[in-house]
């Protein structure tokens, strides 16, 4: 892409907030600067909101809710289909816009694009499905009427590496739901959902359903907003140490909450595997988005009679993905999201390396502009290994090899989290056992990505509360009223 092209697409994002259906200034008129991750320049500033204008995004959605609750199921249907529509009329634009302030490969922006797109189709097919019951009382001389309503007003809060499908997996069912909602993307990554309002309006959404407020200081501007007993929902997706911190602030008012936190993913392959498969499907567990993925490959282990075979086959795919700057054309890997990214891996492998971990390739940061680091895969990390506890997000692959299976799924299970988990075994009575053993939300047997707008997303333990997506995503924005009727 040309630097006129990147210029013509920040250009053509507000940088305003997005409230009562119109752009809109900060209210003290302060602003922050969005940076490309591949060179650290700014790209743009954007409003930076105030408890002010967090107010004013939620007074607008209270006074959308009920008649945006009215709306008839296959009008929001409608509106979640041209959104749909327009997302793939302007994926390239909003790939670029995409990689420009998250640094992914334009690729993967593009296909993110894509996945966040179907959410909005998905949601749009569920619209029209809402149902409810009617029976007879046991006893008789009754009727039960099962009705779904909205939640209501909804606050939503998305991550920075997912900048656009986040927010669609939240918006969808809550549009589908007929619940309004105001959203805040990540302080790095708000391009993306700006771009997103635009389209939602030009799909025909009405004022005031979803308001978009952009900040630095989420806590000043959020906590007013769950502790005022005027939203009746909150959805985030983040890291646990934030979630902790929203959940007891929804306590006060019992908000419905929706928490997709972080994860800590076994990836397991037995003997049995097709090496070329579990390979490629480390590389997709792993390297999907740099690393940077609650989801991603996060503890390999690697049964140790193949444990070198399977080392060296991964470490020669992932020191031949091409490195650079998203935009670039060929680039596979692009930089980390911010500095702090960049050193928490450095000091993750160093650790690793002094404890005893091998280096099969990459493992030092090539300095420069951006925050790159290459891809690399570490043999024999011990278990006690710093990186075997928290989640990486980098392109670090830590080998560790075991024995038997009892003792794997021992290992794999020795977590707080329980996002997803991954396994490679061509025997399906193992494959049956360690999938139903291993605790975690999904488990990917012999495939290394499980994310589907179709499929039910979410974890355990510390990894959250609830499912995104699937035909139950609905049902985390709807509540059930019981009707009892006198015959």
């Amino acid at each position: 892409m040309s630097e006129q092209d990147e210029a013509r697409v920040v250009q053509a994002v507000e940088k305003r907030l997005f409230i009562d259906g119109k752009w809109v200034d900060a209210a003290e008129g302060r602003t922050f600067d969005v940076t490309d991750p591949a060179t650290g320049k700014t790209l743009c500033a954007v409003a930076d909101a105030s408890p002010q204008d967090g107010r004013a995004a939620l007074d607008a959605a209270v006074a959308a809710q009920p008649e945006f609750a009215a709306m008839p199921p296959r009008a929001r249907a409608d509106i979640l289909t041209r959104s749909f529509q327009l997302l793939h009329e302007r994926i390239d634009d909003l790939a670029l816009l995409m990689t420009l302030e998250m640094g992914k490969p334009l690729a993967e922006a593009r296909g993110e694009i894509i996945y966040a797109a179907e959410f909005f189709r998905h949601f749009a097919e569920e619209a029209v499905r809402i149902d409810g019951g009617y029976q007879t009382a046991p006893a008789g001389g009754s009727r039960f009427l099962i009705t779904r309503q909205p939640v209501g007003p909804c606050l939503l809060i998305t991550p920075w590496n997912f900048p656009m499908a986040m927010g669609t997996r939240k918006l969808g069912p809550a549009i589908a739901a007929g619940c309004t909602s105001v959203i805040k993307p990540a302080p790095q990554t708000p391009l993306s959902m700006l771009a997103l309002m635009d389209i939602l309006a030009e799909a025909g959404l009405p004022p005031g359903v979803v308001n978009c407020i952009t900040v630095t200081d989420a806590g000043p501007v959020m906590e007013p907003l769950i502790r005022s007993g005027l939203a009746r929902k909150l959805s985030f997706t983040g890291s646990t140490q934030v979630g902790r911190l929203l959940l007891e602030q929804c306590a006060e008012k019992i908000l419905r909450t929706s928490l997709e936190l972080g994860g800590n993913a076994p990836f397991i392959v037995f003997d049995d595997a097709d090496l070329d498969e579990a390979v490629e499907g480390a590389i997709a567990a792993k390297m999907r988005n740099m690393g940077e993925a609650c989801t991603a490959a996060n503890r390999i282990y690697v049964q140790s009679s193949v444990i070198d075979e399977f080392g060296r086959r991964l470490a020669e795919r992932m020191a031949a993905l091409p490195v650079g700057r998203g935009a670039e054309p060929g680039v596979t890997v692009g930089p980390l999201i911010d500095k702090a990214a960049l050193n928490k891996v450095e000091t993750l492998v160093a650790d690793a390396v002094d404890r005893g971990a091998i280096v099969l390739t990459g493992g030092q940061a090539p300095g420069g502009d951006g925050y790159f680091y290459p891809p690399t895969v570490l043999k024999g990390v011990p278990r006690e290994a710093t990186m075997c506890d928290q989640e990486i997000f980098g392109p670090v692959a830590p080998l560790t090899p075991f024995e038997t299976e009892e003792e794997v799924i021992a290992a794999a299970n020795d977590t707080e989290y329980g996002l997803v988990s991954y396994v490679f075994t061509n025997d399906l009575r193992r494959a049956v056992r360690v999938a139903e053993a291993l605790e975690s939300g999904m488990v990917g047997l012999n495939q290394g990505v499980v994310s589907n707008p179709a499929a039910p997303f979410g974890g355990i333990k510390q990894s959250g509360l609830g499912r995104e997506g699937g035909s139950v995503g609905i049902d985390e924005f709807l509540e059930i009223k019981y009707i009892g009727i006198k015959v």
